[in-house]
Formats: C-alpha cells, sequence, structure tokens
C-alpha cells in the first residue's frame, strides 16, 4: 500500500486553487481589509498592498473618465488638462500598482486583494490603459466628477498624509483610523456630485442676481483694486458670510440636527472635514458665494478664493501641529479650528471662522483657555449613526432632544466623557 502511486487528481485541484484564489476569497478578503482600521506596521506587505489596491482602482476610474470625458469629467478642468500629463500619471499608476500586486501574489503576501488589485490593471490596460483614446465630445451633458475624485484624493491623500505624519498633532493616531470608511464615502460623493451641487448653487445664485440691485458704485471699486487686495476682500466677505451661516447651525435647533452630522468625527484628520451633509454643503456654498457674486468680485478672483477654501477646510481638520507664533490669531489654523470640534465646555459653540481668526476674537466668541489641544472631540449628548445614508437621513428623523451643545448638562457629560489623547507638545 505505501508503495501505491497517488491519485493525482487531488494534488492538481490543491495547485489550482493555491494559484487562483476563489472569487468569494478575494471579496471576502477585500472586505475584510476595507472594513479595518488602525496602524499599517511596516513588514507585513499591509502598506504595499493598500498602495497597490488604491492605485489600481483609481487607474481603472482614470481610464473610465478619459473614456467618456463628457459623463465623467468636471468642464471646468477639462479644459486645463494636459493630456500628456494625464497619460504620465495613468501609466505611473499602472506600472506601480502592477508592479506591488505582481511582487505580493509571487511571493504570496496578501494574494487575494493583491489578485484584485492586479485585476484592476489589466481591466484598465484592457480598455486602453495611459494610451487610450480621447475623442470629440459634447458639452453640457450631465456628469459626474470622476476625474475631481481621482486627481484630488490621490493629491490629498500624498500631501496630507505626509504633513500627518512630519507634524502630527496627536503622533499615534492611525492613518486608517475609526470611521474612515465613512468620510472616505462622503470624500466620494461631494466629489462625484459636484456637478449636481454647482447646478443648485448657481440657480440660487443667479435668482439672488436678478432679485437684488447691486450697488454699482461698491461694484466698480471693487473691480478696479489690484488682485491682490480683491482677493484678500474677497476671503473676508466670505469668511464674514461663512461666519453667519456657520453661527446659525450651532443655534438654531433644527440646522444644528444638520450641522452636527459633521460635527460627529471623534477624530480629526485631513479626511474628517469631508463629513458632511448634502443640504449643508448646498446651503453654506449658497451663503458665501451669493455676496461675492453680487459684489462682483472678479472671476479670477473668485477661482483662486474657491482653491485656498478647498485647501483650507481640509489642512484645518489634520492631525497637524504647527508651531504659528502671532499668526495663530490672524489666521485660522489646525489647533484653532480643532478647538472647534472638542465636546469639552470651553469650546461649544466658539472658532466659528474659515480663514481670519480675528473675526471670532472680535465677536467674542474665540476659545479661551490655557489648555494647549483639545481633549475630547464630537457631539455630546446625542448618538449619530455611522454611515453614509443614516447620516443623510439624520436631520429628518424626529427631534428627540434639544440642540444638544448648547445645554449646561451636556456640557458637563463633555468634561467627563474621555481621557486626554496623546499629543505631541
Amino acid at each position: 500500500m505505501s508503495n501505491q502511486t497517488p491519485d493525482p487528481a487531488p494534488s492538481t485541484s490543491i495547485s489550482t486553487a493555491a494559484l487562483i484564489p476563489r472569487v468569494g476569497d478575494i471579496v471576502d478578503d477585500a472586505a475584510g481589509l476595507l472594513n479595518a482600521d488602525g496602524e499599517l506596521t511596516p513588514g507585513k506587505s499591509m502598506i504595499t498592498t493598500v498602495i497597490a489596491l488604491s492605485l489600481g482602482f483609481l487607474s481603472f476610474m482614470g481610464v473610465l473618465a478619459f473614456l467618456f470625458p463628457q459623463y465623467l469629467m468636471t468642464p471646468e478642468l477639462r479644459k486645463a488638462y494636459n493630456v500628456d500629463w494625464c497619460r504620465a500619471l495613468l501609466f505611473a499608476g499602472l506600472l506601480v500598482s502592477g508592479t506591488l500586486s505582481l511582487f505580493n501574489i509571487v511571493f504570496n503576501r496578501r494574494r487575494n486583494v493583491n489578485v484584485l488589485a492586479f485585476a484592476f490593471v489589466l481591466i484598465t490596460i484592457a480598455l486602453g490603459g495611459s494610451k487610450v483614446p480621447v475623442g470629440d465630445f459634447p458639452d453640457h451633458t450631465p456628469y459626474l466628477g470622476m476625474d475631481w475624485l481621482v486627481l484630488d484624493l490621490l493629491g490629498s491623500t500624498t500631501v496630507f498624509v505626509i504633513l500627518e505624519k512630519l507634524f502630527p498633532l496627536y503622533k499615534n493616531q492611525p492613518v486608517f483610523r475609526k470611521e474612515w470608511q465613512t468620510d472616505l464615502i462622503h470624500f466620494g460623493v461631494n466629489h462625484l456630485l459636484v456637478g449636481l451641487m454647482l447646478l443648485i448653487v448657481n440657480f440660487f445664485i443667479h435668482r439672488a442676481q436678478i432679485i437684488v440691485i447691486g450697488e454699482e458704485g461698491l461694484q466698480q471699486f471693487i473691480s478696479s483694486i489690484g488682485f491682490l487686495p480683491q482677493l484678500l476682500l474677497c476671503l473676508l466677505v466670505a469668511d464674514l458670510a461663512e461666519y453667519a451661516v456657520h453661527r446659525a447651525y450651532h443655534e438654531v435647533p433644527w440646522l444644528w440636527k444638520v450641522h452636527s452630522v459633521h460635527h460627529s468625527v471623534n477624530t480629526l484628520d485631513w479626511l474628517a472635514g469631508s463629513r458632511l451633509h448634502m443640504l449643508e454643503i448646498i446651503v453654506t456654498r449658497i451663503g458665501v458665494l451669493t455676496p461675492l457674486f453680487l459684489l462682483g468680485f472678479d472671476k479670477s478672483v473668485v477661482d483662486m478664493y474657491i482653491v485656498i477654501v478647498g485647501f483650507q477646510a481640509v489642512f484645518n481638520h489634520a492631525n497637524v501641529h504647527i508651531p504659528w507664533g502671532p499668526l495663530k490669531y490672524l489666521i485660522v489654523t489646525p489647533d484653532f479650528h480643532h478647538w472647534h470640534h472638542s465636546s469639552e465646555k470651553v469650546a461649544i459653540n466658539k472658532n466659528y471662522a474659515a480663514h481670519f481668526a480675528f473675526i471670532d476674537y472680535l465677536f467674542g466668541t474665540a476659545v479661551k483657555t490655557d489648555q494647549r489641544f483639545p481633549k475630547t472631540y464630537g457631539v455630546v449628548g446625542s448618538k449619530i449613526p455611522d454611515g453614509y445614508l443614516k447620516q443623510q437621513a439624520y436631520p429628518f428623523e424626529k427631534l428627540q432632544t434639544k440642540t444638544v451643545l448648547q445645554t449646561p448638562d451636556a456640557m458637563q457629560m463633555a468634561e467627563e466623557e474621555q481621557k486626554p489623547a496623546e499629543h505631541v507638545s
């Protein structure tokens, strides 16, 4: 019996299963990775796997945007693209993702997830890869901002993760902290639906321009001044409008329910600022952009303002601490805005400004404390559900309690909630 030749069929079956993982196993492992959180530990292939999967998926989305530009590209960005640079970026993404995923597959390092990453690379190449043709396409079509999502996610991740690791406020905070998945969905939806949101915002701004008769003398004065002073004035006007809208979100009970979705983040980083209710995005943009257009600021100035506000909105939520010196009383920094998100009594309904910190000092709403950094974050006395759809539905649910950030009992609860997080001095 011991010298009998074994049946080769089982051996072949085992070998094939080892080389070609089942679709169910790939899905399970990928889902497990996407549902995980915590620090990425070097030497366990997790970092290279995350990079390979992320770049593979972004490359796939990029080639789809090339194939259907009229539906998947932001019109304002189409005109500014250098196609050769976009192709080079797509090629680099495919090269890095393909190399890392193939290496991990060969050496059996998180094989199932890397098979998925490599599959994205192969599908992207099959669709044309970096040589995908771009033909003529009509304008004025409904679109998703897939190109804006890919570019901003790639750029923001690279820039802000590096900043957070070089200058951390809380040094032990992982890149993939709790609930990052929910905020990534917010980030994605906000970018993909940029066209719809702009359509709604422009509709209301256009109606405001028709109803409100602008002061021609003031408009002429603004249009006559140079770019830099006009930009500074634009930022000031926008921030005064932002302050008023932001303060209303905190002091009007139903508006607070909308805004509390943003405050439900318990750990701040560059991605946390994306957690916004869709209604808040639209209302805030209408409230801030309307006075800018009514006052007649130059289009180039408004465009630069949009770039600045986009950067500052991400940066001020980031897990970053830089010594600002006296500038901290002039401009809004991450330290300043982190206090706005604190659930401690001293920080309740404070630090509303988005650009200029002196506005809060002027109106008496700046945080005054000798404590350098917040100890706790989030919403006091109210359990806001996790998950994008549940958070979008939350403001429309029956109001169970009054505005939680304004009750003394809730403030007292905030002081007793959590132990201080570890930060860099």
